[in-house]
């Protein structure tokens, strides 16, 4: 096992990592192997990943014979993204390597990763959440300027979809934060999804190879 260190954008994206190396390595990863160039939980943006810490930290990594793997979101065009990380490399002579979340292909973001692997027991809770949704998009409210209402972001589904499963006490609720969730839960999620393969393939790769 290579040394490695995994760059991603915030807390909910680390704790999902943390879970995820678990999972698939049968081991914690090591300590600060997982981290995110941002402050508060949050990066900011790609743009982050320019910050003299990230680049500091990931030239270290490099000259010490590890690997720096960046997985951030897609977003609403993942080639554009790709293209806006990649950039960085040149810009600043750092080396690593990348995937877009959800599946290295297709717009999206670390949400519409976990929607693919709820556990399929779960699927109504998903199907009232697109019919709630739809009827949102139906209404339109007169002193509202527009009068269409803004769809709730889907961060919001995740979390009501965890909240929904779990009690009402105050240890449960915390269990819906992004730092708290439990992603090897089986009961709430499947890490062997078929949907998760190609992010599998490319941490054993990188990782094990």
């Amino acid at each position: 096992m290579r040394r490695f260190q995994i760059i991603v954008e915030g807390d909910a994206d680390k704790k999902f990592f943390e879970d995820y190396y678990h999972h698939i390595f049968g081991e914690k990863a090591p300590k600060d192997s997982i981290t995110h160039p941002g402050k508060d939980g949050d990066t900011g943006g790609y743009q982050k990943l320019k910050s003299e810490d990230a680049i500091g930290a990931m030239r270290q990594n490099t000259d010490l014979g590890g690997i720096n793997l960046v997985i951030f979101d897609a977003d609403e065009d993942a080639e554009a993204r790709r293209k806006e990380l990649l950039t960085i490399k040149e810009e600043f002579g750092v080396e690593f390597e990348l995937f877009l979340m959800p599946n290295n292909k297709d717009a999206g973001e670390l949400e519409d990763m976990l929607e693919q692997i709820i556990n399929s027991n779960n699927q109504p809770v998903m199907d009232c959440w697109q019919t709630y949704e739809g009827e949102l998009e139906k209404v339109r409210i007169p002193t509202k300027t527009p009068p269409t209402l803004t769809i709730p972001a889907k961060k919001t589904k995740i979390y009501a979809y965890l909240e929904t499963l779990l009690g009402k006490s105050r240890s449960q609720k915390k269990l819906i934060k992004d730092a708290n969730r439990n992603y090897e839960n089986t009961q709430h999620w499947n890490l062997d999804a078929e949907y998760l393969d190609p992010l599998k393939e490319f941490l054993e790769n990188k990782i094990s190879g």
